[in-house]
């Protein structure tokens, strides 16, 4: 049986095929039976369930070409992010921008519209130069800005629901050093100083304690200057002792007493200290996950994030203990793009995450966070929990129909269909 990251979806696939080239692709797509490509399982949701045919693409990774020169690079589709990263790395590349977890596969990334955080950057799919994707018919076909340009505008945030994707054009960059500064604050403040922030820093985010008005507000600029990490001995205490190990060990005191969840949010908040070094872009954007948890989130317009963090607030301060959330809540921001089904099209656009520790309660914080979002046209993580339907989403994206009538050109009977996307398209 096959269990997703979170323990939120599972399912038995009929058959499970590993392909190692785009022949095998084709032959398991034009094969009986509906077939999802399921990646690391790191969404939150079911968008990777495959009840029937399931293609684990764990041999199909790495790089295909890379030109250091332009920094095109296609990479294999089941690669994941932390390999492509280290790839890279030693070609002197880097992705212009990372997620703060690099488990998934590049292909589950984009196809989901995961995110760093930047106002003067997009989400990952907006990297891609080109596609490649096996089709229902077993067709292989490329898809870029200039061929098949209305496949390339929906496949690039595509949910798996076109084809399977063998491989992907990402325009890398020069590879970059980092100055990360994590320093506590109060949120009122980092509020008031957001927008400034958000224009003149290259990567901005802050995570707020959610029962408290503590924060930690995490800065990273480009400098042209040697990376300085942080010693092993630090990393390790930091990382593994202390984000991993103790704060694992609160949450499991928080879920055997849960009446203790709000104040153990607080502490944790209060014990923030500063943090300062410099390293290569992938080793600064990336923080180990080892506490498992669920996860929401909405892609909301920027100019509402005030409004919507107050109303969090009184949500916050409205629960009782037993829905309280020992996890912080992430904001981060994005630039506003052109992809079909991007969170972000068309609007400049911030990112809250709301999380809590795997087995606690999170239904009453969560349905209360969608119907605020909802108020503001927020658009829901592809891979993240929310219950929207096609009906509620189909306003959300003006080019909604558009990637339809593509999905209807491409895959009429539905092959790379399952419950999710049943219900998020129809």
């Amino acid at each position: 049986m096959w269990t997703n990251w979170a323990r939120t979806a599972s399912c038995t696939p009929t058959r499970v095929v590993h392909p190692s080239s785009t022949d095998e692709i084709a032959a398991a797509v034009t094969s009986s039976g509906r077939v999802r490509a399921r990646g690391s399982g790191h969404s939150f949701n079911d968008i990777a369930v495959a009840p029937e045919v399931a293609l684990d693409l764990d041999r199909w990774t790495g790089i295909v070409r890379a030109d250091t020169e332009s920094g095109l690079v296609t990479v294999r589709s089941g690669t994941p992010l932390h390999a492509l990263n280290a790839d890279l790395h030693r070609l002197g590349l880097a992705m212009p921008n990372l997620g703060d977890i690099d488990a998934q596969t590049v292909a589950g990334a984009v196809s989901t519209s995961t995110h760093g955080t930047g106002a003067k950057l997009g989400v990952l799919a907006t990297t891609i130069a080109e596609l490649e994707l096996v089709l229902a018919d077993g067709s292989v076909v490329t898809c870029s800005r200039s061929e098949r340009p209305d496949l390339f505008n929906a496949a690039r945030v595509g949910l798996g629901a076109l084809g399977v994707i063998s491989t992907i054009t990402l325009q890398c960059v020069p590879s970059f050093v980092l100055q990360a500064s994590e320093t506590p604050g109060r949120l009122d403040a980092v509020l008031e100083q957001f927008d400034d922030l958000c224009a003149v820093e290259d990567h901005v985010e802050f995570h707020w304690f959610t029962h408290s008005d503590r924060v930690i507000l995490k800065r990273n600029n480009r400098i042209p200057e040697p990376a300085r990490p942080l010693s092993k001995l630090r990393q390790a205490w930091e990382y593994e002792v202390m984000e991993n190990a103790a704060f694992g060990a609160v949450c499991k005191v928080a879920k055997t007493f849960p009446r203790y969840t709000r104040r153990l949010n607080e502490l944790c908040g209060s014990l923030i200290s500063e943090r300062s070094y410099s390293d290569y872009s992938h080793n600064v954007f990336v923080t180990p996950r080892r506490v498992r948890f669920v996860e929401t989130e909405f892609s909301i317009p920027r100019e509402t994030l005030m409004d919507v963090i107050a109303e969090l607030r009184a949500v916050a301060n409205r629960l009782g203990d037993r829905d309280a959330l020992i996890v912080p809540c992430e904001v981060r921001v994005a630039q506003a793009d052109d992809i079909w089904l991007s969170t972000a099209n068309g609007r400049d656009t911030a990112y809250i995450s709301m999380h809590q520790a795997l087995g606690m309660q999170y239904k009453a914080f969560f349905d209360a966070y969608a119907s605020i979002a909802a108020s503001v046209g927020g658009r829901p993580h592809w891979g993240k929990m929310h219950d929207l339907t096609a009906e509620q989403l189909r306003p959300l994206y003006p080019h909604f129909d558009d990637f339809l009538q593509v999905r209807n050109e491409v895959d009429p009977d539905r092959t790379f269909s399952n419950a999710y996307l049943d219900r998020v398209l129809g």
